[in-house]
């Protein structure tokens, strides 16, 4: 397995970059083997097709990269930091954050609906093998097409690609609300220019979708980690409900996922023309 797929711009002609760091869905043998799940319950954690939304971005324009490994083994969008000390054999029980504590920690404990995934503990010595083999080259080609595209183009720009669990909208947003279908994170402004995210809004909005920002979902660790407005790099975190495509109790495409992935088709495309607006380099230059 590798760490990462990088699919290049047949022809770069903007600032904009895709990611799907969760839709890895190569489960290692060794994982298979130690897990108390099945694979089904397993791919929970998926971020399911989600690489198949991005199928034309290089066509258009921008490169995709992909995470190589799925989320239950490594996840990309946490810290090499978060490390759980209810998993790892050998860690302190120093004070540690509200993720890593749910068992959601860059070597994640559980799944989706907190399922552990071992029977017992895993060494040190694997977690950060691990870590070295997958999470450390991620993000060092991700830095890097960062970097280049600010270079290339006076700005990059990282549309980082997830899906949400039906269920958790449901909990999130109770009847009496307007469940949102996307959810866009800048970590409110801290990870991305608001004229980007407001651009990015519009089109979901044109397109028929329901959108919210940064509820419940702000951006994580990789729009942390890379977002920095000031310096020309942004990140918007992307959130899609599973319940539009995907048949989640089998984790297999939905009847309607054709007809959603030629929506995303059109709205990918558009995506790609915000990192050729001249708009955008005038809005950096008075942020």
């Amino acid at each position: 397995m590798n760490a990462f797929e990088l699919h290049p711009a047949t022809a770069p002609r903007s600032a904009v970059i895709f990611a799907s760091p969760h839709s890895g869905r190569v489960y290692p043998r060794a994982l298979l083997d130690a897990s108390v799940l099945d694979e089904i319950t397993l791919r929970s954690s998926e971020d399911a097709y989600v690489d198949m939304f991005l199928r034309k971005a290089p066509d258009f324009g921008a490169p995709v990269l992909l995470g190589g490994v799925p989320r239950a083994y490594v996840d990309y969008n946490r810290a090499a930091s978060e490390l759980d000390p209810e998993l790892i054999a050998g860690l302190p029980k120093s004070p540690t954050n509200a993720r890593v504590l749910s068992g959601l920690g860059v070597i994640p404990r559980v799944v989706a609906g907190a399922k552990a995934i071992y029977r017992g503990k895993i060494s040190r010595a694997e977690a950060e093998a691990r870590l070295t083999r997958f999470w450390h080259p991620y993000h060092a080609q991700l830095g890097a097409l960062m970097i280049q595209h600010r270079e290339r183009f006076g700005r990059a720009i990282l549309f980082d690609m997830h899906s949400m669990p039906r269920d958790e909208l449901n909990t999130s947003f109770p009847a009496r609300y307007a469940r949102p279908d996307i959810v866009l994170g800048d970590r409110f402004g801290a990870s991305a220019s608001a004229y980007i995210t407001d651009q990015v809004a519009d089109l979901f909005t044109a397109a028929g979708f329901k959108v919210a920002r940064n509820a419940p979902f702000a951006g994580a660790y990789i729009a942390q980690r890379h977002g920095s407005p000031s310096s020309g790099h942004h990140v918007v975190q992307i959130e899609i409900d599973r319940g539009l495509y995907l048949s989640e109790r089998s984790i297999r495409p939905s009847r309607d996922f054709d007809s959603f992935c030629a929506v995303m088709d059109r709205i990918v495309c558009d995506l790609v023309q915000i990192g050729r607006s001249a708009g955008g380099s005038v809005a950096l230059a008075a942020e």
